[in-house]
């Protein structure tokens, strides 16, 4: 994913192999948002948005129906905001509607979805769970992965059937959930046991002005310094880290100054997509991750809020609760961490933090909210000038956009697979460049590689990391540790 810095010697992020999938529904027009329906009707018809106007209007009726409000959701197929409304008087119900979105009652408030959460968190903090709330079914939805069984998942079971049918459900889910912190290439750090590789976020200005990113907070909590070449010097170094607890993640600031930090998803093939805000998600929207690993997917928002109970990676027998998290249908995989999630319209959604399953079987995938990452950093979106947010322009592919007529990269393709940098795959074709990587071609399939990398450092052995050292007109990609 494309976060390019571009110092004084100009020395771009590393970039991975990125295998635009899933890219042929990328950047479709979509109706123009906050146009009303309403052709000469008294009674308010819903307005079509966009996901960005959707996520606007929600944050709206929530502060003007107050306890009336019991969560939104996006209904992408109509595009239409749908408010959950809970106790609502006629008024309210009409003031909703005027403002756009399609009203609903619902039995359970967002007090009483809350209160259940916090009994789950009370009595079933269990590794290899999850809950968040969907606004679609009104309740909380609780998901444990395939080690939580026997007497693990009896008192899971237990717990959920406690707060009653019309409150929580519970699923199972397959593989386990982790934070997806192996593979990938973009930046780099050198610790007692080895290295570990972490994806960049976004990137942002810091509250004192300095250039900075954001990344995953387990990749802070790693590591301080980070290099963007393997075994090179470091180029960053951690301001804060947050994880486990309230949020994973990190703001990174850029060691040089004078460091420019476009703000932009390098999307495959050398095509870029300008990251204009940060957005909160709203369910039901369609939202893009990008990786090293498994290139470009898409997916949907399923529920907010989310709480996650991974298996802690320093204690066997404890775990590494993190809370306020997004929860989605998007697939990752080890490689993806830490890096951007966001809509069709450059918002900055959120950061890759980790889930379960792969990009074959699919699974949930939790993201770090980057609008509750800025706020707790103090951070903004962006460098804050011309290269800044919206500026979609960078070293070597200025003028790119996202292809919408890309079909997807052979789904096998792979920028790396490692586990902590010792590689795991099939090792690289020695002759490779990072503009031709033995299984992460662009989006064609072709293997042509992003950001017009070459001549970049291609390597086999150990890393697998075709682009590890690429040269300066490349794009810097966000990966994982």
């Amino acid at each position: 994913m494309s976060h390019k810095r571009i110092p004084k010697r100009k020395a771009a992020i590393a970039v991975g192999g990125v295998a635009a999938l899933g890219a042929a529904a990328f950047l479709i027009p979509m109706a123009n948002a906050s146009q009303d329906n309403a052709s000469g009707a008294t009674t308010a018809a819903p307005k079509t948005l966009k996901a960005t106007g959707a996520s606007d209007l929600a944050a709206q009726l929530q502060q003007l129906l107050g306890q009336a409000f019991a969560g939104s959701y996006y209904d992408s197929g109509k595009q239409q905001l749908v408010v959950n409304v809970v106790n609502g008087d006629s008024n309210t119900i009409v003031q909703a509607e005027k403002a756009g979105a399609v009203v609903r009652q619902v039995a359970n408030s967002s007090k009483a979805l809350k209160t259940a959460a916090r009994t789950l968190k009370a009595k079933a903090t269990i590794p290899g769970t999850a809950w968040a709330v969907d606004p679609k079914t009104n309740k909380v939805v609780v998901t444990a992965d395939s080690t939580v069984t026997g007497t693990k998942w009896a008192k899971l079971q237990s717990t959920v059937q406690s707060l009653g049918s019309n409150m929580a459900t519970l699923k199972k889910t397959s593989g386990s959930f982790k934070t997806f912190v192996s593979g990938g290439d973009a930046i780099f750090s050198q610790v007692q046991n080895g290295e570990v590789r972490c994806s960049l976020g976004f990137n942002v200005t810091a509250s004192d002005g300095s250039p900075a990113f954001l990344t995953a907070g387990h990749c802070g909590v790693a590591a301080k310094d980070w290099s963007d070449t393997q075994g090179g010097q470091p180029i960053a170094t951690v301001d804060q880290a947050q994880f486990p607890g309230n949020g994973d993640f990190s703001l990174v600031k850029y060691n040089d100054a004078t460091t420019q930090a476009p703000s932009e998803v390098n999307v495959g093939n050398g095509q870029t997509v300008a990251i204009k805000q940060a957005e909160d998600a709203t369910v039901g929207t369609t939202v893009f991750r990008m990786g090293s690993t498994t290139g470009l997917h898409d997916g949907q928002v399923t529920g907010l809020d989310a709480t996650v109970n991974f298996q802690s990676e320093t204690d066997p027998n404890g775990v590494d609760t993190v809370t306020g998290l997004i929860q989605t249908n998007v697939c990752a995989e080890a490689g993806d961490s830490g890096g951007s999630l966001f809509t069709q319209d450059g918002g900055a959604v959120g950061l890759t933090s980790g889930g379960s399953g792969d990009c074959t079987a699919g699974g949930e995938t939790f993201f770090q909210p980057v609008t509750t990452a800025l706020q707790a950093t103090g951070a903004t979106l962006g460098d804050g000038g011309a290269a800044g947010a919206g500026a979609g322009a960078g070293a070597g592919d200025a003028g790119a956009s996202a292809d919408p007529s890309a079909t997807a990269a052979d789904p096998s393709a792979s920028a790396g697979d490692q586990a902590g940098g010792d590689q795991i795959g099939g090792a690289a074709d020695p002759s490779a460049t990072a503009g031709d990587q033995s299984g992460a071609g662009d989006a064609s399939g072709t293997g042509t590689g992003t950001g017009d990398q070459s001549g970049a450092n291609a390597q086999s052995g150990s890393s697998d990391q075709s682009g590890a050292a690429a040269n300066e007109s490349s794009s810097g990609n966000h990966q994982s540790r």
